[in-house]
């Protein structure tokens, strides 16, 4: 009986790279990978064993394929299924996000299903270069460095009768209680322009804070002014940064009966909520952007759409979804 083919998947292409960085032979490398010496030849052929790139082979292989079948993706046969994903990706959601919510909301309509696959390529391939744009804003952080890349003491002024993160409730480390939040700033161009950020660690809700500078009072009274906003059930404790613009947080706490924890000095990691929506909220505000000309309504449409976007963390609810479903069934 015939074997069918299967076209070489990005592992196995990974693979190779590792067993022609160890000098194996072709027929060594077929046999580890359960492939046709043959497919295996051809692969390498193309591009020498010491240039082989797993990667490169495998964007080239893709491309090809959807090539050949130019013109026969299924999105764009469906102008409605076309404009829902456009008008998706325009709002910063994934690929992976509108494929579950086309499952869920028209699981009885096949042709309203595709995969994240199917619609990565739409943008990559098929797609305008406006809209490929789209899809990458979506989707990269900017960052060209993963890590903590500072090291050495913490140069920045010190702030007075700290609480530490360690000293912080177990409910807010498990996230099973809401209330918890976390807070920081973004910065603008030339450090000189910004914009505050609060996220709930349970719902991962996000409220945008305009500030006309980062000065302790300044922050302190735009913080107060969200969290006595917010109902009793959503304001228990507030995890800050080490900045100083935090100096005032005895009279933050005095205000707003929100206790106020500070992570360790060059610790993002244990703020990951807020690291994490602050990566998210670069996609609207890049570095270099002058945070000053941002208006207060243009904040409250990007806090809206953040919080109106689905997230695979809360099983493809909104964090708006589930932080009003958390009200609503205490208020009941």
């Amino acid at each position: 009986m015939t074997q069918k083919y299967r076209r070489l998947s990005a592992d196995e292409r990974v693979e190779i790279y590792k067993l022609l960085a160890l000098n194996k032979s072709i027929s060594s490398i077929a046999v580890a990978l359960g492939r046709n010496k043959s497919s295996i030849s051809r692969e390498i052929k193309n591009w020498g064993r010491k240039k082989y790139s797993p990667r490169r082979a495998h964007i080239k292989a893709v491309c090809a394929q959807v090539n050949r079948r130019y013109g026969k993706i299924k999105i764009r046969k469906n102008p409605k299924l076309e404009e829902f994903i456009l008008r998706c990706l325009k709002k910063k959601w994934s690929p992976d996000q509108i494929h579950v919510y086309l499952r869920r909301n028209y699981s009885k309509d096949p042709s309203m299903q595709v995969s994240p696959e199917t619609i990565y390529m739409y943008v990559h391939v098929h797609a305008k270069p406006e809209l490929r744009k789209i899809l990458l804003e979506a989707l990269r952080q900017k960052r060209k460095i993963r890590g903590n890349v500072r090291r050495g003491q913490d140069k920045r002024g010190t702030i007075a009768d700290v609480t530490r993160i360690d000293e912080r409730p177990l409910e807010a480390n498990t996230r099973e209680l809401p209330g918890h939040w976390e807070g920081d700033l973004i910065m603008g161009k030339n450090r000189e322009s910004f914009i505050g950020t609060l996220v709930e660690r349970t719902t991962r809700a996000v409220i945008l804070v305009h500030l006309k500078s980062k000065g302790s009072e300044e922050v302190r009274k735009a913080f107060e002014k969200k969290f006595n906003a917010l109902p009793k059930l959503m304001k228990k404790s507030l995890t800050y940064d080490n900045g100083t613009e935090m100096a005032q947080h005895k009279i933050f706490t005095k205000n707003t009966k929100v206790k106020v924890y500070f992570a360790q000095p060059y610790s993002p990691w244990q703020r990951p909520t807020n690291e994490n929506t602050n990566g998210l909220l670069r996609q609207y505000f890049p570095k270099g952007t002058d945070l000053s000309k941002i208006t207060k309504r243009q904040l409250q449409f990007v806090q809206d759409e953040m919080n109106e976007r689905p997230r695979r963390v809360l099983d493809y609810r909104s964090p708006q979804e589930v932080f009003d479903e958390l009200i609503l069934n205490k208020t009941n």
